[in-house]
């Protein structure tokens, strides 16, 4: 297996970080006229909101954790790193063009979408079919996620349509997406680090 370096543990640990917390600040910038249950992320972005430098800031940075983490993950497949770094890419553009105030922006929601759909293909991508790869890039975990984001972003579609839960909705599959990586990385840490620590005729064998 190609070594994955520890400070890809960082880089894909700190996404959730700034994603999470970058919404809950936001949120709170923004005060009681919010309502995260039913209002988007991007309502956050938007020009004029209380919280529009901090959402830009997170998108940015959580665009630069997964290229720097797609960099590191020499462990996976090369479409699913490609997959990944596009998707990190994709996540800074969405900082370049928040929504505007009111009303919807066909530019950030076409990017979005296309995130959406990066990093919920990924995983599935970045499995390796031959030997006994680390647990988080084998080809069942892998679909199993891969399935869980669509299955969540398709949720997500469902309460637009209704005008429900969307921000939960939301916040739930890209949660999801941004904590993927960091599973797959510490899996190929540990595999690593159990490698180093087999006897060398267990190796052998």
């Amino acid at each position: 297996m190609r070594l994955v370096p520890r400070w890809a543990l960082l880089s894909s640990g700190a996404a959730p970080v700034v994603l999470i917390g970058g919404w809950t600040v936001a949120a709170r910038l923004q005060g009681p006229a919010y309502d995260p249950v039913t209002q988007t992320i991007s309502v956050l972005a938007a020009y004029g909101a209380a919280g529009f430098w901090v959402m830009t800031v997170a998108f940015g940075a959580l665009g630069v954790c997964h290229l720097f983490t797609a960099l590191g993950l020499r462990a996976a497949a090369l479409p699913g790193r490609v997959a990944l770094a596009a998707g990190g890419v994709t996540a800074c553009v969405v900082a370049l063009i928040p929504p505007p105030s009111s009303g919807g922006s066909l530019r950030h929601g076409a990017v979005a979408t296309v995130g959406f759909a990066l990093l919920a293909l990924w995983p599935v991508l970045a499995a390796v079919r031959r030997g006994t790869p680390p647990w988080g890039l084998r080809l069942v975990p892998s679909v199993a996620a891969t399935l869980l984001m669509l299955v969540s972003a398709a949720w997500f579609l469902i309460e637009m349509r209704y005008d429900g839960a969307v921000g939960v909705a939301e916040r739930f599959v890209t949660s999801v997406q941004a904590l993927w990586p960091f599973v797959v990385v510490a899996t190929c840490l540990r595999r690593r680090r159990d490698d180093g620590a087999r006897p060398l005729t267990e190796m052998a064998d």
